[in-house]
């Protein structure tokens, strides 16, 4: 079936809505980051650029390293933004935009999420790495799709403690990619909000009205533990199994909310993270 024009909405030049980018203007291996300035900080131990564009916050560079070409997009925060950023990325590829078909032949690609989170459990340490085996999201994104429910088998415990926080969706990594990074980062579950303060039981002025940390910490599953809170990774391990692509995503623990202490050295901390991924891909 033809996609309409409202539904997949390609600009004047060619490019497709929010990203401004063309069919031809991605690798197939693509590195996400929240922050557009982050873009740079990766980018800068390319050997070549191919590309650079930005609309938005969404801010795009392809090129070259060790021989291998890689882009880097910054999404901005949240799953909503994780929304657009996947099906219009996935719709480069897989939509041929003069027929607006969707093309029989899939090109599968590998999204590396480098993001920074804070641990909700005080063995976790300031500055480490976590890599998420497994992703929990409380943020809803994936209730608005068909193809929903991905439910692993942890789900099965109950997690939360009102009815009205969404049903969670939980999301494996994908298993190849975990053993190829596995020797950069410490295994662990992480949960997804939909927010940075109440929805991650922060309170300032207002009073967050769950203390999620305190529910999540003695969580179990497969020998791993619920580790940390962020605002991206179940949104990009679901929709990128849905459309059948693979995913990994690397949390820079830079707070620890058990004892309520934040790193010295968040730079530093991002900045090794982001040699050692660019060195082991």
């Amino acid at each position: 079936m033809t996609i309409p024009e409202s539904e997949l909405i390609i600009n004047p030049d060619g490019s497709i809505y929010h990203l401004h980018l063309k069919p031809g203007d991605l690798a197939e291996t693509i590195i996400t980051v929240g922050d557009p300035d982050r873009v740079d900080a990766i980018t800068k131990h390319f050997d070549k650029i191919l590309l650079t564009k930005q609309n938005r916050e969404f801010k795009t560079v392809t090129g070259e390293i060790g021989g291998k070409y890689i882009s880097v997009i910054a999404t901005g925060i949240g799953t909503d933004n994780i929304d657009i950023v996947i099906n219009e990325i996935d719709s480069l590829f897989n939509i041929d935009f003069e027929t607006r078909l969707i093309k029989e032949r899939k090109t599968i690609l590998t999204f590396i999420r480098i993001g920074t989170s804070g641990a909700i459990r005080e063995d976790v340490p300031i500055d480490s790495i976590i890599a998420s085996h497994y992703a929990c999201g409380i943020d809803g994104l994936l209730h608005h799709y068909d193809s929903y429910p991905i439910r692993e088998r942890l789900l099965e415990q109950k997690l939360f403690i009102d009815d009205n926080i969404p049903d969670a969706y939980a999301v494996a990594g994908d298993e190849s990619l975990l053993l190829h990074y596995g020797s950069i980062s410490s295994p662990g579950i992480t949960i997804t909000a939909n927010g940075f303060y109440g929805p991650q039981s922060r309170s300032l002025r207002l009073a967050a009205k769950y203390d999620l940390p305190n529910v999540l910490k003695d969580i179990s599953y497969q020998d791993l533990h619920f580790t940390n809170l962020e605002m991206e990774t179940a949104g990009i391990y679901g929709m990128a199994k849905l459309l059948g692509h693979r995913a990994i995503s690397f949390n820079a623990i830079l707070a620890n909310r058990v004892n309520g202490k934040f790193s010295n050295q968040p730079q530093k901390t991002i900045d090794d993270l982001i040699v050692r991924v660019l060195e082991t891909i």
